[in-house]
């Protein structure tokens, strides 16, 4: 499915906004705290009405559709996920299957086949508040898996994830053959990653492109006021940076 944001303006926040990721795409959306980029991934899962522009699923201005409609096409895990009651986790993971209708066996294959993608099979029977950081990330994953989106929109995706389960998690979401946008802050997972990069600064996407046209050592030393050397993975190809360590002084 294609998602394409025409200028979208949240005042304040975001000043026009410009991004289009083809079907089937992995597209990150990077750049310093504050920029923009949770903002901008509120407004396409519809928690924030933009003030100006327009966001569309292949064609259609997704506000004309349903919430119920979009929540079918579009899911999202977002910085503020919180389960507050007593859920276990396969009950978590079971609201992913709210906007469709399916026989309960037919939901609970899909339940279970998201929970072994992310590593969490073991956890069904938990309560959800008893897990840690990282195993509550994998299993809102898996949530957002079971909905079978056509767009899936991640927000620090790999937030509390060893590195083991950051790699596995974004081969799974690599793997979907879906649409997706992600905020991603380690720059180097995203390039590893990702189809296209779009960079957001003070509201703006002031570059868009494949990793290696977007990561280089001027963007890097102009948006996130670093200096690194970028280089290329061995086996991979694509861009990796190397960072220099900044002096500091008692």
């Amino acid at each position: 499915m294609d998602v394409r944001l025409d200028h979208v303006t949240v005042d304040r926040i975001l000043h026009g906004v410009d991004l289009h990721a083809g079907a089937g795409e992995v597209h990150g959306i990077v750049g310093p705290n504050g920029s923009g980029k949770s903002t901008t991934l509120r407004c396409v899962y519809r928690a924030l009405k933009p003030s100006g522009g327009v966001i569309r699923l292949d064609g259609t201005d997704i506000t004309t559709a349903k919430i119920r409609d979009t929540a079918k096409d579009l899911a999202a895990l977002t910085q503020d996920s919180h389960v507050e009651f007593d859920f276990t986790v396969a009950e978590v993971v079971a609201m992913g299957r709210l906007p469709h209708r399916a026989t309960p066996r037919q939901d609970e294959e899909i339940q279970a086949d998201a929970l072994s993608r992310v590593d969490a099979a073991h956890l069904a029977d938990r309560s959800f508040l008893t897990l840690s950081g990282g195993e509550r990330q994998r299993v809102l994953i898996a949530r957002a898996l079971a909905q079978q989106p056509k767009v899936l929109v991640l927000d620090e995706p790999t937030n509390h994830l060893d590195i083991s389960h950051q790699l596995a998690v974004l081969d799974v979401v690599r793997g979907l053959g879906v649409t997706v946008l992600a905020v991603l802050h380690d720059l180097n997972l995203a390039a590893a990653y990702c189809d296209r990069l779009h960079v957001l600064d003070h509201g703006r996407v002031v570059r868009s492109g494949k990793p290696a046209e977007v990561l280089t050592p001027e963007v890097l030393q102009e948006v996130f006021h670093v200096r690194a050397h970028v280089v290329r993975h061995p086996t991979s190809g694509v861009p990796q940076l190397l960072f220099e360590h900044r002096e500091t002084h008692p």
